[in-house]
């Protein structure tokens, strides 16, 4: 087995063991019991309710778990892909996406992969501001490093984006501390572990639905043509009340891990 336990004399003692889904299968059923703080509408994307709960049943030597005692706190999935056939890319501008289709197309074929791509790492809302994403991460990058990779890829969702929905994506990328470093958390941890941000993978997930739909999802009234606002949307939702439909198309921002693949 290639357990993965994350142990470093500083964070030994808070009990918190991290092991790939592969190490332990049992887990694989709990994955989702983890109080989270993404935003309902993100669960009615399409690629999303298709394939994402299949990643960690079909993937788990890419996946990662985080247990405190006998409670899950925390999960981080990945996927191998081929990014040289015809027609792919290591980075496609359908981001999050386009991986996810590529990831299962290429298991349904048996076709060899070549790199790797993170999906998410989410953690327990009672353990955020702890750590523990950049302890994930790492986990994660060793994960696919067993498997023989020399790349981990990432759609990174920048998570204080939201703050600034109609700031455009390029704009809010020039943001940087005076130490260099992103402004956005979650940049800033991949950034410290070593990642380099590449580009933006303009239309990472799209999620689709009428306006009806949309107020439900969101409580905001979707009454008018045009941008809107919503709670925990990166960019605004369109809304087009003549053909009676609002389309969400979220940038990612791609991030590129060298990792000590054999």
């Amino acid at each position: 087995m290639n357990k993965i336990v994350d142990s470093r004399p500083d964070e030994a003692t808070d009990g918190i063991l991290i092991t790939t889904f592969a190490d332990r299968p049992d887990l694989i059923p709990r994955a989702y019991e983890i109080a989270d703080t993404w935003p309902e509408f993100t669960s009615h994307e399409p690629v999303v309710g298709a394939l994402l709960h299949r990643v960690v049943e079909e993937f788990p030597q890419y996946c990662v778990v985080a247990t405190a005692g006998d409670r899950v706190v925390a999960r981080g999935f990945s996927v191998p892909f081929n990014s040289v056939l015809d027609g792919r890319e290591e980075m496609p501008d359908k981001g999050w996406d386009q991986v996810l289709i590529w990831a299962f197309a290429d298991l349904t074929h048996a076709r060899p992969t070549t790199v790797a791509s993170a999906l998410e790492i989410t953690i327990d809302s009672g353990h955020l501001g702890r750590g523990l994403s950049s302890r994930m991460l790492s986990a994660m990058r060793d994960a696919v490093a067993t498997q023989g990779h020399s790349t981990l890829l990432a759609p990174v969702r920048p998570n204080a984006k939201h703050l600034r929905p109609r700031l455009p994506m390029s704009d809010y990328l020039r943001e940087l501390r005076p130490d260099g470093l992103p402004t956005d958390p979650w940049l800033r941890v991949h950034a410290k572990a070593g990642g380099t941000i590449e580009k933006i993978a303009a239309a990472s997930m799209t999620t689709s639905g009428t306006p009806a739909q949309w107020h439900r999802w969101t409580g905001v009234p979707f009454d008018h043509d045009g941008p809107v606002v919503v709670p925990g949307a990166l960019v605004p939702v369109h809304c087009d009340l003549t053909h009676n439909h609002a389309v969400y198309v979220e940038p990612n921002v791609w991030v590129r891990h060298r990792v000590a693949g054999a």
